[in-house]
């Protein structure tokens, strides 16, 4: 797959189909997950197909779904009858977290920065390479937002080693289709030498198109 399709058509895929991804397409993603820009190799990774680890992660992700709403004093009920951006966000992440114990293949990851730095690059390169594949993903703080420990106790992440966990990507087939993302285009959200500086160019249009 062409690079820039790669980059413009990889979006949140929250509808993941059950079916099984091949342990030569896992390897794929992972081992360009691992070329991303680092310095140490300060991360881990730990790829949970397991049905009763899955099961219980389940369990965590809707208690941190809902634990997250809670904490910003949002009501989800309410943003699931939106008919907008974050009334269709709020539906399909409600379907992620309803089915993650349904999700084929969930990849976490871990670093030994406290800010995330070392490993996003990384899952940014998994997504890609899953998305050259075929496989559907979506980058997720809940976890390791709201149920960090728990997931450290059921993974037996050690806790006396500097580790953090950083980011949760589920993964599998979609169900939904790949497309371009409706965004406001670059130079209503870039500038140069400065927040109001002139940036200098317009990209009104996509520049790359199916």
């Amino acid at each position: 797959m062409d690079i820039s399709e790669a980059l413009y058509t990889t979006r949140a895929m929250r509808r993941l189909k059950p079916d099984a991804i091949p342990l030569d397409v896992q390897a794929r993603i992972l081992d360009a997950a691992i070329r991303a820009p680092h310095v140490d190799q300060g991360w881990r990774f730990i790829l949970v197909d397991d049905a009763q680890i899955k099961a219980r992660l389940g369990e965590l992700y809707r208690r941190g779904w809902t634990a997250m709403f809670e904490h910003f004093g949002i009501s989800l009920d309410d943003l699931k009858q939106m008919n907008s951006v974050h009334g269709r966000t709020a539906r399909s992440g409600d379907h992620l977290a309803q089915h993650f114990h349904e999700v084929p293949l969930i990849l976490l990851g871990f670093a030994r920065t406290t800010d995330g730095s070392g490993i996003y690059p990384a899952l940014w390169s998994a997504m890609l390479a899953a998305r050259a594949e075929g496989v559907g993903s979506t980058l997720t703080g809940v976890l390791h937002s709201f149920c960090a420990d728990e997931v450290f106790d059921l993974l037996r992440v050690p806790t006396d080693a500097g580790w953090h966990l950083h980011g949760v990507v589920p993964m599998g087939y979609p169900t939904g289709r790949w497309g371009v993302a409706n965004r406001n285009p670059v130079h209503e959200v870039a500038a140069r030498n400065g927040w109001e500086g002139d940036l200098g160019l317009t990209v009104p249009e996509p520049l790359w198109r199916e």
